[in-house]
């Protein structure tokens, strides 16, 4: 065997290579021994734009993996006093591999995106491989996780110093398999201060947080080997198995964490998103968040709508008592409202807030009279989802009919609104004269230039249905469908020309003909 060099990887003296000669040292190197130096030169090549040399060492070491020529027996490093060419060639190896490791995770700082995310893919591939081929002695048929090879990777992705997102993106695809997902839950803990840390910290951890998903108890009945990283396909036998317990409390650890730290409004919104879509049916108590989530009901814009839906939860799930959430939630339907991106949650949660039949009709009514009057300056869009919701209100109510047709609510013959004893800027629901009103704002937009529109206002004029509408349905319809439907309606084809032209020549009969003659000359 040849002799091994032992020298530093700080290789400057060496000349650039082109992708076809690291992959033919990276041949020679896998077909013999007798050039394990190829290994020095190509770890030579490595600098900040090292994507071609990442891709030629992952290639080497998957192999050397996989033969497990880097595996060292305990009774060999035990036994044998002066090392042998075999020993002292396996622990060169390693420590080639180690350094591999630490410039990969190094990469992950580079300045450009594709050598970021091709230093991750290799990570993650080289984690795989040793968790199927250990380089350490284990028991037979024992499921083993490379856990030492997952945590640097998490420390460098929840770094304090840049936004990994595009990293974290890339992250995601091994947390389908079912033990990568678990031993990164159970890593979150150690890896989460409990004093403040950076804001690009927090931020990287509630990306990470929010693409991670968390198995019911009847997902994790039968676990299949293929869905597991770290099962070499050779050994139909693990022992892996998931433990909801353990993994709730790791949750539980890292967000009552989170949950001290001071946060930017941007980070404010990102926690309630990560909260609501997926931290919250895991809390072993959720009842503690209730100061939190009053606290962002306050404030206005996103952060208070996306608080809204935590309360609906903390209300019907946990028997929260709220006596003020109706004023909240009426409080909120303003002309702004329309131009935020979580309208449709506001829209779909007061459904569900107000589906009670036992509500008094004057609260109802004023949450009626107030969608009614802000379709006078909402999107067409928006105006379809505001009619359902006052039709479900009235079919829930009956009694709320008076207000199609009220003496005293407003004309809209000569001076809409005229008369109208409605409040509009009154805060109490209870005191804003709903029911001394009318809805006169639905019959004037039965006059709306949009046929779409002036249709759905129409439902007033007619016996209402016995079943109500279904609000989660509507809120999938977009503008853009609307807009879509409508250029069908109104466009139709245009006759262009009265003959279909067959070749390059010119029509017959064209006018052109009458000023202008065309020679086939050669």
């Amino acid at each position: 065997m040849a002799a091994v060099e032992t020298v530093g990887l700080g290789h400057s003296q060496f000349s650039k290579m082109s992708s076809k000669q690291l992959r033919q040292k990276a041949q020679e190197f896998l077909a013999s021994r007798k050039h394990a130096n190829n290994l020095i030169d190509i770890i030579g090549q490595w600098d900040d734009s090292s994507t071609l040399c990442i891709l030629t060492l992952e290639t080497i070491f998957l192999e050397v993996l996989k033969r497990r020529d880097m595996y060292l027996e305990r009774t060999i490093a035990l036994t044998i006093s002066e090392p042998s060419p075999e020993l002292r060639y396996i622990n060169w190896l390693r420590n080639c591999y180690e350094e591999i490791w630490e410039k990969i995770l190094c990469c992950f700082e580079s300045d450009k995106t594709a050598t970021q995310l091709q230093a991750l893919t290799t990570a993650l591939k080289l984690m795989a491989e040793e968790g199927k081929f250990p380089i350490e002695p284990t028991e037979k048929h024992t499921y083993y996780f490379p856990l030492h090879r997952l945590k640097p990777i998490l420390m460098k992705l929840l770094s304090p110093d840049r936004d990994n997102s595009s990293l974290i993106a890339r992250f995601e695809e091994i947390t389908g398999y079912k033990d990568a997902l678990y031993y990164t839950w159970k890593s979150l803990p150690s890896l989460t201060p409990k004093r403040q840390p950076q804001e690009l910290f927090i931020k990287n951890l509630l990306e990470l947080i929010h693409k991670l998903s968390f198995p019911k108890d009847d997902e994790l009945a039968s676990t299949n080997d293929q869905e597991l990283l770290c099962v070499n396909q050779d050994d139909s036998l693990t022992n892996f198995t998931w433990d909801q317990s353990s993994t709730r409390r790791a949750l539980n650890k890292v967000w009552a964490c989170i949950m001290h730290w001071e946060l930017t409004p941007h980070l404010h919104k990102q926690l309630l998103i990560v909260l609501l879509e997926r931290v919250m049916p895991y809390l072993e108590k959720p009842v503690l968040l209730t100061d939190f989530l009053m606290d962002s009901l306050d404030i206005d814009g996103p952060i208070g709508l996306l608080a809204l839906q935590g309360v609906f939860v903390l209300v019907t799930k946990h028997n929260l008592e709220y006596p003020n959430i109706f004023t909240k939630l009426y409080s909120m339907f303003e002309p702004e409202i329309f131009h935020t991106k979580y309208k449709a949650r506001l829209f779909y949660l007061s459904d569900l807030f107000l589906s009670s039949t036992h509500l008094p009709e004057a609260l109802v009514a004023a949450f009626a009279k107030r969608l009614a009057r802000l379709t006078l300056v909402a999107p067409p869009e928006d105006i379809l989802i505001i009619l359902l919701f006052i039709g479900n209100l009235l079919l829930r109510h009956p009694g709320l009919k008076r207000l199609i047709d009220h003496p005293q609510g407003g004309d809209i013959t000569e001076h809409p609104g005229v008369g109208d004893p409605f409040l509009m800027e009154e805060r109490d629901p209870l005191q804003s004269n709903a029911l001394l009103s009318s809805l006169w704002e639905i019959r004037a937009l039965q006059n709306h230039i949009l046929p779409n529109v002036a249709t759905a206002a129409r439902f007033i004029r007619e016996p209402l249905p016995s079943v109500e509408y279904d609000m989660s349905a509507a809120l999938e319809k977009t503008g853009e469908r609307i807009f879509d439907k409508e250029i069908k309606n109104k466009v139709k084809e245009i006759m262009l020309t009265f003959q279909r032209p067959n070749s390059m020549a010119l029509i017959k009969d064209e006018r052109l003909f009458h000023y202008w003659q065309l020679n086939n000359t050669h």
